[in-house]
């Protein structure tokens, strides 16, 4: 009694890392790395609008030919512009793109949700590295 026993059980290892790919475990272990990995693309962002950064960004891997959603508070840091504390969605001023999931583009409007569109745009713009 008390005592406990020695397993021969091999201990699972956490290796910290930005993404896996849901379907084909590719691993990418850094933001950097994902953003310039040539097969994946974002291709758009699903808003959560009581909270900007829970909303996600939605990426294709092309290798495998998945969607991967990743939450936008992951990418919101490269942002250093002005941010707005008005929200413009669905006025005279709101193109909607962020009513039109598939939509990339940064938003001209000084409304609250313009910073995540900016952060979107710069993601749907990084810079590729060389495939394979």
């Amino acid at each position: 009694m008390g005592e406990t026993a020695a397993t021969s059980e091999p201990v699972a290892t956490i290796i910290a890392c930005f993404k896996v790919c849901t379907l084909c475990g590719e691993t990418w272990k850094s933001r950097e790395a994902f953003l310039a990995d040539p097969c994946v693309r974002v291709i758009g962002y699903q808003p959560y609008f009581q909270d900007l950064e829970a909303g996600v960004f939605l990426f294709n891997h092309d290798a495998c030919r998945t969607t991967l959603a990743i939450d936008a508070s992951r990418f919101t840091d490269l942002y250093s512009g002005p941010t707005f504390t008005a929200r413009k969605t669905e006025t005279e001023d709101c193109p909607a793109y962020c009513l039109r999931q598939t939509e990339v583009r940064p938003c001209p409007a000084e409304c609250e949700c313009a910073y995540v569109r900016a952060v979107l745009d710069m993601v749907a713009r990084w810079e590729k590295g060389p495939p394979g």
